[in-house]
């Protein structure tokens, strides 16, 4: 225990004497692992805000096509549907016995490249996201009259748009659209909280709103000489004839299978019911290869990082041969001198950890706001993970083993070789 404090105490001298060289081998080791757990931490909540996108629906239902690409359209709001299911199939679900809710959902049009939805007032009631999070108004309310619409809350704070703004709905999907329903303009009565997912970036309508606005339109253009004002429109029976896809929660868990089953081999309309847990996970795999890349570059700055600290010391050794002669002179053994060597490694990578965990954590504490309202993706204050620990150790081993290098050099130095003054 003794020789053990002493290796310590001349370890920590030996860094301090060369305190200048040691402070910016440990800065690179520091950022290397900021990089590496920054990397990991980062897949890590963005795999859980993509697969909490949605959650407490049991099933998602739409046009017959492929599972991701109707999780795609109907949750994510990218692409479009093959085709639109029929009112009449609809209802026919929504009234299943074993069928708690659902939540239509029909889309097709834009405002300035973010889609509009329409749904029914149970969107706010029955759509979850995270840990069954319901949607939260920051401020206003739900739509209640027939031209009034919901903001998400990127829409709103990119836009500009507050409580009573105007808002024309463009036909079809892009930034740029000739094909807009001025004659029916709409007033944003509420802005809804920030979630991270798609919902900020959507505009929220009625069915009948819907409805209403593509009243004089067939095919994607105004019907010659057929001009239905906003008040006429209100008053005739907008009953939806079709829906894009609808979310479905169960009475029992149990009964998800057989709805699903009946669904998908329902012989009057083509229509495919997806669980969206798997349809989920099926996407994350396809672009699962982005993280493990990502992972790859954050695990060779790591490696370059102690590549580095090893140079900085076996170029340091040929100046130290003086002092490990010395040393083993007044007694030092040769395997303590490789120990010697071996603990300023490891103490450089344990301290290089220790620094590249608090600036890690100190620019989460900063980037926090910037990710969550750019990218959508919230990172949490909460320690290292067990695995992320594991990562972490399996660091301090790489340093330690690396130290090992010119440990075994100096090992193989003798007196006489440190007392030899080369020219």
């Amino acid at each position: 225990r003794e020789q053990a404090m002493i290796l310590l105490r001349l370890t920590a001298r030996s860094l301090w004497h060369r305190r200048t060289t040691a402070l910016l081998t440990l800065i690179t080791i520091g950022f290397s692992v900021m990089l590496f757990l920054g990397v990991e931490k980062v897949r890590t909540e963005t795999r859980n805000s993509f697969a909490n996108t949605l959650s407490g629906a049991d099933l998602i239902v739409g046009a017959r096509s492929g599972q991701i690409q109707l999780l795609l359209y109907s949750i994510f709001r990218i692409g479009d549907a093959t085709s639109n299911i029929s009112w009449q199939s609809y209802e026919l679900v929504k009234n299943h016995k074993q069928v708690a809710w659902t939540v239509p959902i029909s889309l097709g049009d834009s405002h300035k490249g973010y889609r509009v939805l329409g749904t029914t007032e149970g969107y706010f009631d029955h759509y979850r996201y995270g840990n069954r999070h319901l949607l939260r108004f920051e401020e206003g309310r739900r739509f209640e009259g027939l031209y009034d619409v919901v903001l998400g809350a990127e829409v709103a704070d990119k836009l500009g748009y507050k409580i009573g703004s105007k808002i024309v709905v463009a036909h079809g999907i892009g930034n740029a659209s000739f094909s807009k329903h001025e004659d029916k303009p709409f007033r944003v009565v509420g802005i809804l909280e920030r979630t991270g997912t798609p919902v900020d970036r959507t505009l929220h309508v009625s069915l009948e709103a819907l409805e209403a606005i593509h009243i004089d339109w067939k095919a994607g253009v105004r019907i010659p000489g057929k001009n239905v004002s906003a008040e006429e429109a209100a008053r005739l029976e907008l009953q939806p004839k079709q829906i894009t896809a609808f979310l479905v929660g169960m009475k029992s868990k149990v009964a998800t299978f057989h709805l699903q089953r009946s669904i998908n081999n329902y012989r009057k309309e083509p229509m495919l019911a997806i669980l969206p847990g798997v349809a989920l996970q099926q996407l994350w795999d396809m672009v699962g290869i982005a993280e493990k890349a990502l992972m790859l570059v954050s695990a060779i700055v790591v490696v370059a990082g102690l590549v580095g600290m090893l140079t900085v010391i076996l170029t340091s050794l040929n100046e130290r041969r003086r002092e490990m002669a010395i040393l083993r002179s007044v007694g030092a053994r040769a395997w303590q001198i490789l120990l010697l060597l071996a603990l300023e490694s490891a103490l450089l990578t344990l301290l290089g950890v220790g620094f590249g965990i608090f600036l890690l954590y100190g620019g989460i504490a900063l980037a926090q706001p910037i990710l969550e309202s750019h990218i959508g993706v919230f990172i949490p204050l909460t320690p290292p993970s067990i695995y992320q620990w594991k990562l972490l150790g399996l660091v301090v081993v790489c340093g330690t083993l690396v130290g090992l290098i010119p440990g075994y050099r100096a090992y193989r130095y003798s007196v006489a070789d440190g007392m030899t003054i080369r020219i």
